[in-house]
Order: C-alpha cells, then structure tokens, then sequence
C-alpha cells in the first residue's frame, strides 16, 4: 500500500524572529532598532506577509495528506522521501537552499512578497497553492555538482564555491576542458548553471564584462568564473572563466586546504586537503520545479 502524499512547507524565520531571538524580548527589539532612526513596523509587516502566506498554504493542503515543516536551517537534518510535495514560502533563494537535499520531488514555489522578491524561484502567489498541487507544470532544472576523490558530493541549483573557508587565497591547480592545467592562487571558484546565472556568477560575468553566453536555466551547461586569480612567477591568470556542457568537468587539484559549499550554505561544506582532486560538472538529477 502506497503512502498519501507529504507536503512539507519550507520557510526560513523572518528578520523579525531573528531580531526578537538575539535581544530576547520584542521590547528590547524595539529599543534597538529605536536607538537607530527605525522601528520594527516594516519587520511586522514583512513577517505578517509570511504568516498569512503559511496560512494559506497550509489550510489548502488536502485532508488525506501528510504533512511537514521544515526551517531552512534544518534542512541538512530532515529526511525528504520520495512522495514529498515540497512548498518553499519565501524568497527565491529559499528553493536553491532546499533544491540541493532532493531527488526528483516538485517543488512549488510561493511569494510571499511579490514588491520585494523577483520570483524567479518563487513566482506564485499564495492564493494559487490550491489549483498548484491538484495540477502541476513541471520544468527540470539543471544543477550542478561537485565530487571529490575521496567520496564526498555536493550538489547545489545556482553555484558551488571552492575556496578558502574565509575566502582569502586558496592555491590549487585547475584543468578545464578547453585549456591547459595552471597553477592559480585567487579568491576562489564558482561554477554556476543557467539558474545561477542570475545571482553571484552574473555579477562576476557582469563586473570583468565577459563575453561568455550564460546558459539557460535548463540548459544541460555550466559557467565557470575565478574571483581575483592573482598573477606572480608561481600561478597564473589566463584560466579565469569558461564554459562546461555536460558530461565535460572542471578539475581542480588543492594545493591548500579548501571548502566547497552550493547555494550560500556555508553550514554544510565540503572540506578538501592539500593534494585531493574535485570534479565539478552537471549533475545527474534536476530540480523539478512547479511552473
């Protein structure tokens, strides 16, 4: 016998919540924000705006259904099955922060803000959940990921990150497909898909005025940019950016020790020492995302 379906509704907590938690009471939130020209009207409205949407999202979830909550700090703890309808209630990047803990299972997208979020993850209002889970559109999204020789994965929906865990120089040496292997020391690598493409790997293709054609988001390629690769007699600066269409990988080999982490998610990492290979290219699942 087949389980119902779960949704499992995914938020982050609100800057309110967060500002209440670090001074203890909502009073003394209020004194802060006092002491600094503000007060927390705008906080109260942001985090009324989420309330409401989680309410709507929740009273429309069909009887027979199971259901989940899920904070996006705990999404590295929660086990996802494969009868999941995930709703992730917030900003855009909240679907990229839980893209990377799936396999496979619709992800619906709801915009609790549409003046201040682009909803280009999230482009769905609230009231739309109801026809949304009777009746699903789904687009596949390719993601990108990031393996090492001794075993360790990591996939992420709009980048990966590999450098030092405080981002000062990492040194390691990198092999893409279309050039020679160079010894590098820099800020650090991002390896983006077409998703990504409109956040952190953008302003780096944005800011060097790069003449690369970013992919689409289901584009089955990856773009490639190193942040401030330093010239001197030991590295080099003529690898700095390209393209990967699959099954074609970046290889880098660390010659310090080095992080690797997708999506903003510094809490969940890779850690790579000196002399380990990591092999970043499109990976084999896609995020299935509720048009």
């Amino acid at each position: 016998m087949s389980l119902p379906p779960r949704a499992v509704i995914v938020h982050r907590a609100t800057e309110l919540t967060e500002l209440v938690a670090r001074h203890g009471t909502r009073q003394q939130a209020g004194f802060f924000l006092a002491g600094r020209g503000r007060d927390l009207a705008e906080l109260d409205a942001r985090h009324q705006a989420q309330q409401d949407a989680l309410a709507t999202v929740s009273a429309a979830i069909p009887l027979d259904w199971r259901r989940a909550i899920a904070e996006r700090n705990d999404l590295d703890r929660f086990g996802f099955g494969p009868e999941d309808v995930v709703i992730a209630v917030g900003q855009d990047g909240l679907v990229a922060n839980v893209a990377k803990y799936l396999d496979g299972q619709p992800v619906i997208g709801i915009n609790p803000e549409p003046a201040r979020n682009p909803g280009v993850l999230v482009p769905h209002e609230p009231a739309a959940i109801t026809g949304l889970l009777i009746t699903r559109h789904v687009v596949e999204r390719t993601m990108v990921v990031a393996s090492t020789d001794d075993g360790q994965q990591l996939i992420a929906l709009n980048e990966v990150y590999i450098g030092h865990h405080s981002h000062q120089s990492a040194r390691y040496r990198l092999s893409s497909p279309d050039g020679l292997p160079e010894r590098q020391s820099s800020s650090g690598i991002l390896v983006g898909t077409g998703t990504g493409s409109t956040g952190w790997c953008r302003s780096a293709w944005q800011e060097r005025r790069s003449p690369l054609a970013l992919p689409a988001p289901t584009d089955p390629a990856l773009c490639w940019f190193v942040r401030e690769a330093w010239p001197s007699p030991a590295t080099g600066t003529d690898s700095t950016e390209g393209l990967l269409k699959a099954p074609d990988t970046l290889t880098i080999t660390a010659e310090s020790d080095l992080v690797v982490f997708g999506d903003g998610m510094e809490s969940d990492t890779l850690a790579v020492g000196w002399g380990q290979r990591i092999e970043i290219g499109v990976a084999p699942i896609k995020l299935h995302l509720v048009a």
